[in-house]
């Protein structure tokens, strides 16, 4: 994925970062669409697709976590959200609201830009039809490798961005131990006790998804002292 195939969603009430940020990453290659706010986002939602949301936390009405709360129920589209600068406690509720990422104002534009990219990188390539698939059984739940899908019997379980990428990391050493140090430069992140307890977040949301019992993990395990294995039937 390109930047020049990629349709980005900015939903800020603030007119002037809006039309900022619209006008940056449309120079940077993208097409970009903006919304003034939670309302404004759905509708926009209902009709169009996007690579990835830039969602502002604090807006009037719904705020930015709620939305991605609520839009995680039907939509696995990347989100990063941007928060005001040391409200840890946003950046933690966002992520297990179920972000992808999340960027501290004030922002150098570039960073966002490289934040985007590094997003748009981790998602899933498209396969072609014909590939041996290649799957991992977690119980009643497999997981296609190769095309990124997660299914129990008929169902398609809905991955984030992230949630994928953790998967795939996990699939390439099965069994085996991933330090959450790994997991971080894995994932194309800053190193820091921030972004390893960003990691343990997005480990305990892709717990729910695939763990008959998320407090007594059978699959996705926590090995002492080394981080977490992926432990498939």
């Amino acid at each position: 994925m390109t930047r020049f195939d990629s349709h980005l969603l900015i939903v800020d009430d603030d007119e002037r970062i809006r039309g900022l940020l619209k006008k940056f990453l449309m120079r940077a290659g993208f097409l970009v669409t903006a919304a003034r706010d939670a309302a404004h986002a759905r509708r926009v939602l209902s009709g169009l697709d996007f690579d990835l949301i830039v969602l502002d936390v604090m807006m009037p009405g719904e705020d930015g976590i709620s939305l991605t709360r609520s839009l995680r129920e039907t939509l696995s589209t990347p989100i990063l959200l941007l928060t005001a600068k040391g409200e840890t406690d946003d950046r933690i509720e966002g992520l297990e609201a179920g972000a992808d990422d999340y960027l501290s104002k004030p922002f150098e534009p570039k960073e966002l830009l490289l934040r985007i990219n590094a997003i748009l990188r981790r998602m899933p390539e498209p396969t072609a039809k014909d590939a041996a698939p290649k799957v991992l059984h977690l119980g009643p739940i497999r997981y296609d490798i190769e095309r990124g899908e997660m299914w129990q019997g008929e169902e398609l379980i809905r991955l984030t961005g992230t949630e994928n990428q953790l998967m795939k990391i996990f699939s390439a050493c099965p069994g085996e131990p991933v330090s959450r140090t790994k997991l971080v430069e894995d994932l194309g992140r800053d190193r820091g006790q921030a972004q390893e307890r960003a990691v343990d977040v997005q480990i305990t949301r892709l717990r729910r998804k695939i763990e008959p019992n998320p407090k007594q993990p059978q699959y996705l395990q926590t090995v002492r002292g080394a981080g977490y294995m992926l432990a498939p039937d």
